[in-house]
């Protein structure tokens, strides 16, 4: 998050907490005696003053500020992402999804610019992620694409069966009931909703496979599946005359599974999921358009 949306978040919080001790129809005073109670700018103050009259916490006209209610959760926005913990994702969906084909040369202070992050995450990230082996480094900070492969594929599709397989035995051996139960409700309400509604599968998919991995308490198994989620949903080539259909079946499947882990059926649990991974490697197989 950057300086200047701390700063406005971190007055605004001071700001609400004075406005829940007063009185609705009450003043406000001017933008110096609230930028002096609260310790902030006035240029942070008129930031937001301006936020809480469209949330409609208070009436601002001319110099007059009134509360019109008690501040809520709504009144304070989430804070804006920083741009340089959502590079990695929005960097994977761009060699993915874009017309980056194998080959291409990426140069980190270019990869800089498109993204608006420091050279120092872009290099950072491409160091972390080129043992993934989409990328390879090349002198004078430049990398070049590999490209998806069906070998790459393959070898993905290898490591995740090997880290999920244990984790799945972990999770059922000692499932969070709430959040396993929690998770099959939003499947089912993805299922009973209109089928342009499956287009949002991947997210609820990367839900699946994290809680699956949290299971296992190992820190690598989270950041590894991070990078297969991006890859399996995300990649350019994927054939779209089939995407509904792949997405209402691997729904089905991890309904299934976590049915199973409610109903205390580990062993069935385990296999369901061993069948969902078999699933999903072959769907990938078929579905992507390989040179």
């Amino acid at each position: 998050m950057s300086r200047r949306n701390q700063t406005f978040l971190a007055g605004l919080d001071r700001m609400l907490g004075a406005l829940a001790g007063m009185d609705p129809g009450q003043g406000l005073g001017s933008e110096q005696e609230i930028a002096a109670r609260l310790g902030l700018s006035r240029t942070t103050v008129r930031g937001i003053l301006a936020h809480l009259a469209e949330t409609g916490l208070i009436a601002w006209e001319g110099r007059q500020k009134r509360l019109l209610r008690a501040p809520g959760p709504q009144d304070r926005p989430e804070a804006a992402p920083d741009p340089a913990e959502t590079f990695p994702e929005r960097f994977l969906g761009w060699i993915l999804e874009g017309d980056v084909p194998p080959g291409t040369a990426l140069n980190e202070s270019e990869l800089s610019r498109r993204f608006g992050v420091p050279v120092s995450a872009v290099r950072d990230f491409l160091i972390r992620f080129e043992p993934m082996g989409l990328i390879e480094k090349e002198p004078n900070r430049h990398w070049r694409l590999k490209g998806f492969t069906r070998a790459f594929a393959a070898e993905m599709f290898d490591m995740r069966e090997l880290i999920e397989m244990q984790a799945v035995r972990a999770l059922v051996a000692a499932p969070d009931r709430g959040k396993v139960a929690a998770l099959a409700e939003a499947h089912r309400r993805l299922l009973s909703g209109p089928e342009a509604g499956l287009a949002e599968f991947p997210g609820l998919d990367a839900q699946f496979h994290a809680l699956v991995c949290d299971a296992a308490g190992n820190r690598f198994f989270g950041e590894f599946m991070q990078r297969i989620s991006i890859i399996v949903h995300y990649h350019y080539q994927w054939r779209k005359d089939d995407e509904f259909a792949r997405n209402r079946g691997a729904a089905e499947e991890h309904l299934a599974v976590l049915g199973a882990i409610l109903g205390g059926r580990g062993e069935e649990a385990v296999r369901l999921f061993a069948d969902h991974l078999a699933t999903a490697r072959g769907n990938l197989l078929r579905s992507v358009a390989w040179d």
